[in-house]
């Protein structure tokens, strides 16, 4: 337990001594998204009846800065653990495989949650966001961060170089957030997108991290979250067995 709890604070610490960079500049580039999109679509958009729609736009950036972050944490973590050659401790550490896994993503979902958590306090100033239920925002916050803080782990471990992460970050991970339905909603897309987008888990993600505000969704909440469940459950299975086996980690 000392161990694992040593790791966490470790990793707590890393983006927390420069949390300008891992913290508030997510926050601010958020709000310019904000900012902008709701300034040059505000009067022709109205995704759900009585909503404005930068108060539509808001749950979505916040949800989308949340999973880029968690996704950020543990992969550049353990990308620069593996540029360095420090991975080499872990291994030599008395640590389990899934004390590892737990403290890589408790720290990737306690980084999502403050960038989250700062982005919605200040648009509180600014804007009159309703709440329908804390549980559902809070349930699909968890979940998309861990699966994201997961998924991180398996891109940290694949990567050998810092441009082969930046490739994921861009090509899969960027792409699949915007392509969300964060800056619409989905059954305004012409069926092809539609459909292609109900493939997509991180549409899950915002419907239902959505619903949590508005009480209003594209497909069922618990649908939403059924399906993440099952993500997170089979990454975190390739995660924990990537671990395990000391994939690329004991070359």
């Amino acid at each position: 337990m000392n161990g694992f709890l040593t790791l966490l604070y470790k990793e707590l610490l890393r983006f927390w001594k420069v949390g300008l960079q891992t913290v508030f500049a997510p926050m601010l580039s958020t709000l310019l998204y904000l900012l902008i999109f709701s300034h040059a679509l505000e009067e022709r958009v109205q995704a759900y009846p009585g909503v404005t729609y930068t108060v539509f736009l808001i749950p979505g950036l916040v949800i989308m800065a949340m999973l880029q972050n968690a996704f950020a944490n543990s992969s550049s973590s353990l990308i620069q653990s593996t540029v360095s050659g420090n991975h080499i401790f872990m291994l030599l550490s008395p640590l389990s495989y899934q004390e590892i896994f737990t403290a890589y993503v408790l720290a990737s979902v306690v980084r999502g949650l403050m960038v989250g958590l700062g982005i919605y306090l200040v648009t509180l100033a600014f804007f009159e966001l309703p709440l329908y239920s804390f549980a559902w925002v809070f349930a699909f916050a968890l979940m998309g961060t861990a699966l994201l803080g997961a998924l991180g782990i398996i891109a940290g471990i694949w990567a050998e170089k810092f441009e082969q992460l930046a490739a994921l970050q861009n090509f899969i991970v960027l792409p699949l957030t915007f392509l969300s339905g964060v800056f619409y909603t989905i059954p305004s897309l012409p069926p092809f997108w539609r459909e292609l987008s109900y493939m997509n888990p991180f549409f899950y993600m915002v419907d239902g991290f959505r619903y949590g505000f508005f009480r209003a969704s594209d497909v069922s909440p618990y649908l939403s979250l059924g399906i993440l469940v099952a993500w997170f459950l089979a990454v975190s299975w390739c995660t924990l067995r990537m671990l395990k086996t000391g994939y690329k980690i004991r070359k």
